[in-house]
């Protein structure tokens, strides 16, 4: 098994962040300043064209860090932040712009792309969910959750129907073409966001997806508004589902 190395490190507010790399791969763990114990994991997915550091992820890290004292941790997907486009990262934008210029749905191309990107992702992710598990301050046996919209969604549903470690998820504003069949063999709670006037991604498309998780627990969040119009308050009831269904923070290492 390969190491995490750790490239960077500061404290503020309570939060301790630490750069790292895997194999070449970049990520950020945000933890609790105090270091008090052993506490449950969040995986975190960032959206398509954004990064590990978007505000979207360290706003979500330091919701859960604060607010329940676990740990966050996200990954550059690859082709974006640190991590080189390839050639067909390339491509696959350019034929998204033309798509967006031409006023054509964008399904064609997205879903795809992001299947691609998942092949990549997903053993990616449960290798840094491995060496992460290695920290004391994790734990092998402690509770591991995801979250992640739009393309973290993407890689998120076969990564969660993959990985048995992971025992409840936050979903939400995706195509489910690519994804039904991953749906359907996911059965933690699951928690799912959709803009009930999306313009980019059919209602009847995002009701699909929730409707294929197998999970006897499935909150389905519908609000109004475009794809752009995604409530911040959203972020605040993810944090609360995960209190619920990964416990809270002991209090000293094990």
């Amino acid at each position: 098994m390969h190491s995490l190395h750790f490239t960077a490190e500061s404290s503020s507010n309570g939060v301790r962040e630490r750069d790292f790399t895997l194999d070449g791969v970049p990520g950020v763990l945000w933890s609790p300043a105090s270091g008090a114990g052993r506490a449950p994991l969040v995986l975190m997915g960032h959206g398509g064209g954004a990064h590990k550091r978007h505000a979207a992820m360290v706003g979500r890290a330091h919701l859960l860090v604060t607010g329940c004292g676990f740990h966050a941790a996200v990954i550059d997907a690859p082709g974006h932040g640190d991590r080189p486009r390839s050639a067909h990262d390339e491509q696959a934008i350019a034929e998204l712009r033309r798509a967006q210029a031409a006023g054509e749905p964008e399904g064609p191309v997205v879903v795809p792309y992001n299947a691609r990107l998942a092949e990549l992702a997903v053993p990616e992710y449960r290798a840094v969910l491995d060496a992460l598990q290695e920290l004391p301050e994790i734990g092998a046996d402690g509770p591991v959750g995801y979250v992640g919209v739009a393309m973290g969604t993407a890689i998120g549903v076969p990564l969660v129907a993959a990985e048995p470690r992971i025992t409840a998820a936050v979903f939400g504003m995706m195509w489910p073409d690519a994804l039904l069949d991953a749906a359907k063999r996911i059965t933690v709670p699951i928690e799912f966001a959709l803009q009930w006037d999306d313009e980019r991604i059919p209602r009847e498309a995002g009701l699909a997806l929730f409707d294929a998780f197998a999970s006897k627990e499935k909150s389905l969040h519908a609000n109004a508004g475009g794809h752009a119009n995604w409530p911040r308050f959203e972020a605040d009831s993810a944090t609360r589902f995960f209190a619920r269904h990964l416990g809270r923070a002991s209090s000293s290492p094990a």
